[in-house]
């Protein structure tokens, strides 16, 4: 482009010098042509020249368009390849047990400890416990304490023998699986174990080898239209009082390490049916049938472990209250005659502040006496009303609750499992008056710390004893000789008239994370267990014998999907 430059220039000065020189020497007409030629010579090369600039503008704009190209190829990936051409395969044969035809679910991880199969949300759950607990009286036991016959009184050697003990137990796996399959309703299924149990080859020797037992199993159905709630299986009973609503996993179960909780705590895990109907969860009606079972205040039946027979009543008969265990069921306990489930009827209140239960209980007690040639059965009930509250006394910090039942026959519904019936001089079954109350306090101070405080007791209202000739019967009879309670391998027959307990703990939840969380726990408890009077050995005074355990807990917990 210079060098067109320069020729035009030299073109320029060149036609100027002509001009001059053709001009001294030509004449006018001659001149004048000249000029023009000359000037149409001046434009062509300025065409010329602008066409050379159009052209070179061009070839800089694609130029530029190729690096912009280019930069751009080297910052993105290149094109996947396409996938290979594979030959069709043969269908996989069928899983055992799938229909025909079914066809393989799609399965992903969705969350901590959640797995999505097919429209199922499988959410996993549980611990790994090691815990241990020092008794200051030995009962033999894990880390479920016996707070009724469990604590010895002082005619047993273990009175002044104390206990320390280790466990893993406690121990606990569960998995929720959950579907929708429309917008109202939804269906679950849960099943939640834990190693508290013993097989008849199970002990402390080498292995260790304890077993896995059920504590729930069981499907539940909600439908939030019309807000209905079916739930069937193995459970918490509708008596367990809740945290909020009347929903399974939403019990107020105590914080305790000590997995029989607290005295006075009103519980039950068993089968039952229960159906429940809330008013924009707000207010809540229940009802359930539950599986049912009769603790005796005397012997109601044989004795599985030693293979004695139905003990025997005041006329002669033999009480057959109570069987040896079954097809599927442990053959060395006895289980009580039952003619009908236990009731439950509930209602429950959230108004916004706090949580309110009231619920009636309906037992159907039975069995038979039987003499030779003949014998008689005898049928009664059994009823209890309980009550509860949880009042947030500093919201998300401090709460406090409270929780009772009282009425006839309800024993076993306490966590102490005082008996539910006596017999009188004939045999028939008598409900035991009875009563059970627990108060606590459980504080979140800072939000990895939880610490609790409970008291509760449970016993009797009265005794119901009765003197047939030389025979004294019943429960708590005054009458009954005691002497031996206070010797150390005497003979004892007290009978407990109640068992109160204080305990206090704290958790601290130490790690938290996408791994999982580790917590560690600390719980002491004092119990005490009263028995009814009955008469002394020496100088004819009544004596109640009594007892009590003091305990100290400790527990290291991994939670590794939460």
């Amino acid at each position: 482009m210079s060098s067109r430059r320069l020729l035009l220039g030299t073109l320029l000065a060149a036609t100027a010098l002509t001009s001059v020189a053709h001009a001294q020497t030509a004449s006018p007409d001659d001149r004048m042509r000249s000029i023009e030629q000359q000037i149409q010579s001046l434009q062509n090369e300025l065409r010329n020249v602008r066409r050379d600039l159009h052209t070179r503008d061009a070839q800089v704009r694609a130029a530029q368009k190729d690096a912009a190209a280019a930069r751009q190829a080297a910052t993105t990936p290149p094109p996947a390849p396409p996938p290979p051409v594979v030959a069709a395969q043969p269908p996989l044969p069928p899983v055992l047990g799938a229909p025909a035809g079914s066809t393989v679910i799609p399965v992903s991880t969705t969350g901590m400890g959640k797995i999505q199969i097919g429209g199922v949300t499988v959410t996993l759950g549980g611990f790994v416990a090691l815990e241990g607990i020092d008794r200051s009286r030995n009962q033999a036991g894990t880390i479920d304490t016996n707070f009724n016959g469990g604590i010895p009184l002082p005619n047993s050697a273990n009175y002044r023998t104390p206990e320390f003990r280790m466990s893993a137990q406690q121990s606990r796996l569960s998995l929720l699986a959950e579907a929708q399959p429309d917008a109202a309703t939804h269906l679950s299924g849960f099943v939640e174990t834990d190693f508290l149990s013993a097989g008849t080859s199970s002990n402390s020797n080498q292995s260790n080898s304890y077993t896995l037992r059920v504590r729930q199993f069981l499907a539940e159905w909600d439908n939030s239209d019309l807000g209905l709630h079916v739930e069937g299986g193995q459970g918490w009973s509708l008596a367990t009082m809740n945290t909020v609503g009347m929903l399974p996993r939403h019990e107020n179960a105590p914080l305790t390490i000590d997995a029989q909780y607290v005295v006075g705590f009103d519980w039950q895990r068993q089968p039952e049916l229960r159906v429940v109907k809330d008013f924009n969860q707000q207010f809540w009606a229940g009802i359930s049938v539950e599986q049912p079972q009769t603790i005796f205040g005397s012997s109601g039946g044989p004795n599985c472990l030693t293979g004695a027979n139905a003990s025997t009543g005041v006329g002669g008969g033999t009480l057959e209250y109570a069987q040896c265990g079954g097809s599927n069921v442990n053959t060395v306990q006895a289980y009580s005659d039952s003619i009908a489930p236990d009731v439950i009827a509930k209602v429950a209140a959230d108004p916004g502040y706090g949580h309110y239960e009231l619920y009636g209980l309906l037992r159907f007690l039975g069995g038979r006496v039987s003499e030779n040639g003949g014998g008689r059965n005898y049928e009664t009930t059994g009823e209890g009303v309980g009550a509860g509250m949880i009042l947030p006394v500093v919201p998300k910090m401090v709460d406090f609750q409270v929780s009772g039942l009282a009425g006839r026959g309800v024993g076993r519904y306490g966590t102490a499992q005082i008996a539910d019936v006596t017999f009188s001089p004939t045999g028939k079954i008598e409900p035991l008056a009875e009563y059970s109350i627990m108060g606590g306090i459980v504080a979140h101070p800072i939000p990895t710390v939880d610490v609790y405080a409970y008291g509760g007791a449970e016993g009797l209202f009265s005794n119901k004893a009765y003197t047939a000739g030389t025979v004294q019967g019943g429960y708590g009879n005054p009458n009954v000789s005691l002497a031996g309670c206070t010797v150390e391998l005497g003979s004892c027959s007290a009978n407990t008239s109640g068992v109160v307990e204080g305990t206090i703990g704290a958790w601290w939840r130490v790690l938290k994370g996408n791994y999982g969380t580790v917590q560690l726990g600390a719980q002491y408890e004092y119990i005490s267990r009263n028995t009814f009077q009955g008469v002394g050995a020496t100088k004819g005074s009544t004596t109640s014998p009594s007892s009590n355990e003091n305990a100290f807990l400790f527990s290291v917990r991994y939670y590794p999907f939460q």
